[in-house]
């Protein structure tokens, strides 16, 4: 199978009913995720049952609802790719974005693509090729899809596919695949760099999103910031007059600096007030909804408690001198931002992306023969000392 060749309906048609059974099949929640599931958005991971090159594997998904039976219009969001082994990268969730658009009534899709975290498969790409890089995420994308479309909630007619970096990429290819029912597409700092080679690989993008660009009619909206540490604005500006030249229909929003660097912009809650506008508007042109149709509580967190100010670096229980080395640390980083510590001295920090409290606390336990517990969240302290004082040791591998 070639990377660059779209694959035609007809190769899934018998498919269909066997992944649809498959999927009602599969354990729909993953008691594995119970500590670190949003329930404000119904949030489960599945593993989804697909059909990729031929072969049977499940893609290990995250899924974000509405309340009821649906069918609700879909998003399917797509991650990039972390330095290092793709099967020891955590599923991404994009909370911040999901929240936004479960709050407007759509259903949430992140599937792992092959090779990534527990996803089935193995990760392989074509080096410097970008073209054919993206088009085989492309390909694993629309596996994903195939499978989504065959649950009753959701509706095939009303699909917006998305993703960031390396997702990003693999969204502008699938756009070439004019797979039915999709809208539209959003491209959150699209692309893929390789360091330490003699790849020119920015040049071999343009090659890839010209390419993409003659062989698609989808409408997109492209995201890249000024201060992106991949791919800056002359490289967005290059991307997209590239694909817009060779007939994609695109709209580049080339916003400014967002914190330390913006490409993980999307990942952010405070990104939501530089994509949601633009988006809103992207999509009404769509004929998607836009309008909020429900309430979501905020994400539960222990309450604020008066055991010390959050500046108070001597107040920290049980920390080394190199522990509270790395709280100091930590009280110059961005919210949102978590400190967790244990009695026995380990501690962990988190800042940005998807719950850092449960990074932290993760981060904190791998190294702790006792309960890690929040020391700190955002600008505030949450620790209370007598209820910490009762946590049982644990058992470390």
């Amino acid at each position: 199978m070639k990377a660059s060749t779209p694959i035609p309906l007809a190769r899934y048609a018998s498919r269909c009913f066997s992944i649809a059974v498959a999927f009602a099949a599969a354990a729909f929640s993953h008691a594995a995720y119970a500590d670190s599931l949003d329930p404000t958005v119904n949030e489960q991971v599945v593993m989804l049952p697909v059909i990729s090159d031929g072969s049977k594997l499940q893609f290990e998904t995250t899924i974000f609802r509405p309340p009821g039976d649906g069918p609700f219009p879909l998003l399917v969001m797509n991650h990039g790719k972390d330095r290092g082994n793709p099967a020891k990268q955590a599923r991404d969730r994009f909370l911040a974005m999901s929240r936004e658009f479960v709050k407007r009534g759509y259903a949430v899709a992140v599937p792992m693509r092959k090779g990534f975290a527990a996803s089935g498969g193995t990760y392989s790409d074509f080096g410097c090729n970008m073209t054919d890089n993206g088009q085989q995420q492309a390909d694993d994308v629309e596996s994903a899809l195939r499978s989504l479309v065959q649950q009753p909630w959701v509706d095939k007619d009303r699909i917006i596919v998305a993703g960031q970096s390396y997702g990003g990429l693999a969204t502008v290819a699938f756009g070439t695949r004019n797979f039915p029912g999709v809208r539209g597409l959003l491209n959150f700092a699209g692309g893929l760099r390789i360091d330490g080679s003699s790849c020119d690989w920015k040049a071999s993008l343009v090659t890839a999103f010209t390419s993409y660009g003659a062989r698609t009619t989808l409408p997109s909206l492209w995201f890249y910031g000024e201060n992106d540490s991949y791919f800056d604005h002359p490289l967005a500006e290059r991307l997209q007059q590239a694909y817009q030249s060779a007939g994609g229909p695109s709209q580049l929003i080339a916003y400014g600096k967002f914190k330390n660097d913006s490409h993980g912009m999307v990942g952010s809650r405070d990104g939501v007030a530089i994509w949601a506008p633009e988006t809103e508007r992207f999509l009404k042109s769509l004929g998607m909804p836009t309008d909020q149709v429900m309430k979501i509580a905020d994400t539960p967190r222990p309450p604020a408690t008066n055991f010390a100010s959050v500046e108070n670096i001597a107040a920290l229980p049980d920390l080394s001198d190199k522990g509270r080395a790395g709280y100091r640390d930590y009280l110059g980083k961005s919210a949102p931002r978590a400190f967790a510590l244990s009695a026995s001295g380990a501690w962990s920090w988190a800042e940005e992306g998807d719950d850092p409290s449960d990074r932290a606390l993760a981060g904190c336990q791998k190294n702790s023969s006792t309960v890690c517990k929040l020391y700190s969240i955002d600008n505030d302290v949450v620790w209370d000392a007598q209820a910490s004082s009762l946590v049982p040791p644990v058992s470390v591998k």
